[in-house]
């Protein structure tokens, strides 16, 4: 509710009954001397907490920094303080549903609104919205860029139709190598139109020196957990493409094991998808695993959820590019646990692509739950100290090799060329 509220009080003056569709030779090319800041419209279904949702937050913190314009239009939700304290400028719009009419509508308003705001640049980060920007692009004669977070299910011709807004860009980011190649197999995508930026990972925010006993104590309390119990932390979103029902299928298989003193939390919203909330519940009853699964909820204090943690693990069927939760658990010295969909092999170092002196975590099969038990409890076995030695190889890991104010230049200056600004302007 609060969000929702949010996204009234800054909801744009754009003007319901003088907005009409323009013809396409109407709008002039974007001033290609452009000598003033840039004016960045980005298009996102939710501010709530997946990638796409930071990916947004980041580019305004990235635009607004480098002193230019960032406007965000998105449906809403608990990041739009963010990015209105971060200087977006943010306009309610219900440009993540899937209705034609309404994406009609949207695309209408869109196209108003960049031409309102003089924007230079159109980014979708999301197809829903993606195709209501494709259109306000076109019309305005604006570069659209589109960004991919994860690999999208493609089970017929028309999924395949509504995804293909997505690679419709003059920039085609991709947010890992895995998935610029998955691009790259199914559309044909040109290499000059791609471009892969990992997302942005602010390291200072998941440093264990800076998460007090207290902070871990309180989130432990809170899960209802002992200080002998072992808790595995799956972070993320309630969806079926994250996979918990194989971790519930995992957890029963441990169980079976005699494994004891463990305990596996979900930290994630199901953001209205009850329906397959209540399947893990069922699965949770018929697998009796009731007794080492919990449902937490959506965690204030992620680093403390971290810290409170002995391993981590990912489970998504669907490729996820560079998951923010898993540089996130790593950073905090927390091995990992992670599907190959979940994370390639330059961000989860796993043998035998490496020999396990020098393993941040493991990595299984997708869908193969008797190896992401097996995985999880290789970990379990071993002692604090074994999985503490991990944890730290991890956060080296991460601290040499996630630049990112690299991935902030690289970005910008996309921006600045596409608009044909002048980088020292």
């Amino acid at each position: 509710m609060a969000s929702q509220t949010a996204a009234r009080n800054h909801e744009s003056p754009v003007q319901e009954s003088g907005d009409t569709l323009p013809e396409l030779d109407m709008p002039a090319p974007a001033n290609r001397n452009l000598s003033s800041k840039l004016k960045v419209l980005i298009a996102v279904p939710t501010l709530e907490s997946g990638a796409a949702d930071y990916g947004a937050l980041d580019l305004v913190k990235l635009l607004h920094g480098a002193g230019h314009r960032p406007i965000v239009v998105s449906t809403g939700g608990r990041l739009v303080g963010q990015v209105v304290a971060h200087g977006g400028e943010f306009v309610a719009m219900n440009v993540a549903s899937k209705n034609p009419l309404v994406m009609m509508d949207c695309a209408r308003r869109l196209t108003a609104l960049v031409r309102q705001r003089k924007c230079h640049v159109v980014h979708a980060l999301g197809r829903a919205p993606g195709w209501s920007a494709y259109v306000a692009a076109r019309v305005n004669r604006r570069p659209f860029v589109t960004s991919w977070y994860k690999g999208f299910r493609e089970q017929n011709a028309f999924k395949r139709f509504y995804n293909s807004v997505m690679v419709r860009g003059d920039r085609v980011i991709a947010a890992s190598e895995d998935i610029a190649d998955l691009i790259r197999e199914r559309y044909r995508t040109p290499l000059e139109r791609m471009q892969v930026l990992p997302s942005s990972f602010d390291v200072a925010q998941f440093d264990p020196a800076n998460v007090s006993a207290e902070r871990v104590s309180k989130i432990r309390q809170a899960w209802g957990v002992s200080k002998e119990t072992r808790v595995i932390l799956a972070p993320g979103r309630m969806v079926r493409r994250k996979g918990h029902h194989l971790i519930v299928q995992a957890a029963q298989r441990l169980k079976a094991s005699g494994f004891k003193d463990f305990l596996i939390v979900f930290t994630g919203e199901d953001q209205g998808r009850t329906s397959y909330t209540g399947d893990l519940w069922d699965l949770i009853a018929t697998t009796d695993t009731n007794d080492v699964i919990r449902l937490a909820g959506l965690t204030g204090d992620l680093p403390a959820a971290f810290a409170a943690s002995s391993i981590a693990v990912f489970a998504s069927t669907q490729p996820e590019g560079t998951a923010r939760n898993i540089l996130a658990a790593q950073a905090m010295g927390v091995p990992v646990v992670a599907s190959d969909m979940s994370a390639g092999p330059d961000i989860v170092l796993a043998p035998p692509a490496i020999s396990e002196d020098r393993m941040t975590g493991l990595r299984f099969s997708s869908h193969d739950t008797a190896a992401l038990a097996a995985a999880l409890s290789k970990l379990l076995g071993l002692s604090a100290d074994g999985r503490r030695a991990i944890g730290t190889r991890g956060r080296d890991w991460i601290l040499s090799h996630h630049d990112a104010q690299a991935v902030a230049e690289r970005t910008l200056g996309l921006y600045v060329n596409l608009a044909g600004a002048n980088p020292a302007a």
